[in-house]
């Protein structure tokens, strides 16, 4: 009989679900299951309804399972992977009070900036917790609650993420592992303990409403019957404590110790390195997270990636072949044409109110092969705005391992071993995030049988690289892009008055 995981990726747009043999670490069944934000909301907010989440889930570990054929009792543990830092908030009998706010929300900037001088400003809140309280962390949205919809504050009982809502749902048990809790902007890094001013900053009964904190290592619970009886497993399976995408998708590419540094391009874009010691940023550009091996991940996230991309492909009307050859057609620098992506505001650097800008725009670079190129190398010149700030704060990139959809185009990758001055490599299983929530299950597994076994030990084992998508830097790229970072740079900074005056404009 087959031990087969079940690993879960909850996004933004997606839930995907993959059937993995414990023995070999082989994917023997995938599906996905898609669902939208809620639409007609103001510009920055941005919702979606937890039970969409539960019902995309369930459809996908169906699919997976019948793709694989398995059957119930080979099923031995579930790892759970979903987006970071979305607010949850849960009545005493455990019902979803309102519509979850996301992490690419941007519209708690004046929650952030009151709690922060709740804290004694913003070099004493890095001190407190670790990080800056940014508006995509959690803790502006339970403030933002409290603010504008006070009813639905004193119906809170639980706060809970995204994947912990899913484990909820699996387990019926209220818990929060370190690293989705370190994107919350309320725990102490440090410590990996709540942090008492953070709490107090919003109200002083929100402590009661935290969840209790497990260890990566920890099971979340077991299946329970209910649960179990939807998607036609057995009860009592294992389902580990799971964590955050990001989290998950450092297991999943085998970043899982020093040296090693994953670039996600996705619909947001993060890159993230695993370290033995918290990695605190005293500017609070980089994230100080905790990760899900019990260890620490210093992590940057820019929130316009294939969001920059994909609206400059569909207004064009081109397929994602049609937009590569067209990118492919213009040079590195796409001829001077230079895109600054903050097309729904910026996190790293921290621009809430920043829109996109392109400059360079003449009858000689008015070109749809400059555009769609532009696109590209504008968003990453994004991340590396933050995978230069790694470097600075010790975290040195001997290779850059890469998911997400721009990974899967040859053309991008070698625009990001150019602009990071970097080797950059692929996996073969591309789906990190889901891959690494059943790799973390099978350790949480093997863990409780009484092995002795570290998650890296798996990570060696089942982690492999696709040798034949390696894109290493070219000499004249690297220097073009050199410069043009140093351009976007001056842009970002030299307009951030403007951003925020256009906002004004727009909103009146």
């Amino acid at each position: 009989m087959r031990t087969l995981l079940l690993g879960i990726d909850s996004g933004t747009q997606s839930t995907k679900a993959l059937v993995v043999d414990a023995k070999s670490g082989k994917v023997l069944g995938s599906a996905s299951a898609a669902y939208d934000l809620i639409g007609g909301l103001p510009p920055g907010v941005k919702e979606q309804h937890p039970c969409d989440w539960v019902g995309a889930t369930r459809k996908s570990i169906q699919a997976a399972l019948k793709q694989a054929k398995a059957r119930a009792n080979e099923v031995v543990a579930i790892g759970v992977s979903g987006q970071q830092h979305g607010f949850v908030p849960l009545d005493k009998a455990g019902n979803v009070i309102r519509p979850a706010k996301l992490w690419c929300d941007t519209a708690t900037q004046a929650e952030c900036e009151q709690i922060t001088a709740k804290l004694g400003g913003a070099k004493k809140t890095i001190t407190a917790i670790g990080n800056a309280v940014l508006p995509g962390f959690t803790a502006s949205k339970i403030l933002w609650l409290k603010k504008h919809e006070p009813k639905n504050f004193a119906k809170l009982a639980t706060v809970l993420l995204p994947h912990d809502y899913l484990n909820f749902w699996l387990t019926g048990e209220r818990v929060m592992e370190y690293g989705d809790a370190s994107g919350t902007a309320l725990l102490d890094v440090r410590k990996r303990a709540w942090s008492a001013a953070a709490v107090k900053a919003i109200d002083a009964s929100l402590g009661s409403k935290l969840p209790r904190l497990i260890s990566s290592d920890e099971p979340a619970g077991t299946l329970q019957s209910a649960t179990a009886k939807e998607l036609g497993l057995n009860p009592g399976i294992l389902v580990s404590a799971g964590g955050g995408d990001n989290m998950m998708g450092a297991i999943g590419t085998g970043n899982t110790r020093p040296g090693i540094v994953t670039a996600s391009f996705g619909t947001s874009g993060t890159i993230y390195a695993c370290a033995d010691k918290p990695v605190v940023d005293p500017a609070g550009e980089i994230a100080a997270f905790c990760d899900s091996t019990n260890r620490w991940l210093p992590l940057l996230c820019t929130m316009n990636v294939t969001v920059a991309t994909e609206m400059m492909r569909n207004d064009f009307g081109y397929s994602h072949e049609e937009f590569a050859a067209k990118a492919a057609k213009a040079a590195p620098g796409a001829g001077g044409l230079l895109l600054l992506p903050y097309l729904e505001g910026e996190r790293t650097p921290n621009v809430p109110d920043g829109t996109g800008a392109m400059i360079g725009i003449n009858p000689k670079t008015f070109r749809a092969s400059n555009y769609c190129r532009a696109a590209m190398e504008g968003v990453t010149l994004g991340m590396n705005y933050g995978l230069r700030r790694l470097g600075e704060l010790g975290v040195k990139a001997k290779q850059i391992r890469a998911t997400g959809g721009g990974a899967k185009s040859k053309l991008w990758r070698q625009i990001m071993a150019d602009v990071f001055n970097a080797e950059v490599v692929t996996l073969k299983v591309s789906e990190g995030a889901a891959y690494g929530a059943a790799l973390q299950a099978l350790w949480c597994w093997r863990l409780q049988q009484g092995e002795k076994i570290s998650i890296s030990d798996l990570t060696d084992k089942f982690v492999t690289l696709n040798r034949a998508e390696t894109a290493t830097p070219q000499k004249a790229a690297v220097a073009t892009y050199r410069e043009l970072q140093a351009l976007q740079d001056d842009l970002s900074h030299s307009l951030r008055g403007v951003f925020a005056r256009h906002r004004k404009f727009v909103a009146r």
